[in-house]
């Protein structure tokens, strides 16, 4: 008696997941790229050399995951993962950071990545990432695991929540670009506000944070990741 061969025939293998890899350095995509599309199951099918570009990037591919920097031109890695997650819910997203450091760690958790690797260790870590991330899975690294628990047991003996944000997200976008040297036309331009608007942000910076001037809000935003020294 013959058996039918219908079930098996249409359940061929499951598609690459997608990947969109956003690095500042085109020798790290690069690189990357070598390790994912080494794997039957990942594919890059986009790269972006900003965290602006991989927002644009994500829409018009519609990737699976999203790999991201954190220093970055225009938006850093956390910014676009913020907007991602606000924009394509169903996004899986990665940091990939050179930055073994828990403050990066906690804001990527809040922005909605997956998992946090470190650059030093991506050919080791990230391809398990990507799988981990794609089945809904936390990936991070051992440090990470450490941190994360040691914040929670403190925050829990001291009866504390997570600590609010200093600033807010659009103070956040202001800074950034008033750091990388943008004048206040053009940071208007760029954002479509008005450059009484960016005005205002700028002084509401400088009093939140008891800054001066420009230089010392440039030296906070690379003290908080924002721009590269």
């Amino acid at each position: 008696m013959p058996t039918s061969t219908s079930t098996a025939a249409s359940s061929g293998p499951a598609a690459p997941t997608r990947i969109l890899l956003a690095d500042d350095h085109a020798l790290v995509r690069r690189g990357v790229r070598l390790i994912l599309d080494g794997e039957p199951d990942l594919t890059v099918v986009a790269e972006a050399g900003d965290g602006a570009e991989a927002i644009e990037m994500a829409r018009a591919e519609q990737p699976d995951l999203v790999i991201l920097d954190i220093a970055m031109p225009r938006l850093t890695g956390l910014q676009a993962a913020r907007e991602l997650s606000r924009v394509m819910p169903g996004l899986r997203i990665l940091m990939l950071t050179m930055y073994d450091n828990e403050q990066y760690f906690f804001e990527a958790l809040k922005a909605g990545a997956a998992g946090y690797v470190l650059k030093s260790v991506a050919d080791r870590d990230l391809v398990e990432a990507c799988r981990a991330a794609m089945r809904d899975e936390p990936f991070l690294y051992p440090g990470a695991v450490t941190a994360l628990i040691r914040n929670f047991l403190d925050r829990a003996k001291d009866g504390e929540g997570l600590p609010a944000r200093a600033i807010t997200e659009r103070e956040e976008e202001i800074l950034k670009l008033v750091a990388e040297g943008h004048s206040s036309k053009e940071i208007a331009d760029l954002l479509v506000i008005s450059v009484k608007t960016v005005e205002r942000h700028r002084a509401n910076l400088l009093q939140k944070l008891g800054l001066r001037d420009r230089l010392e809000l440039t030296r906070y935003a690379i003290r908080a990741g924002l721009i590269e020294p």
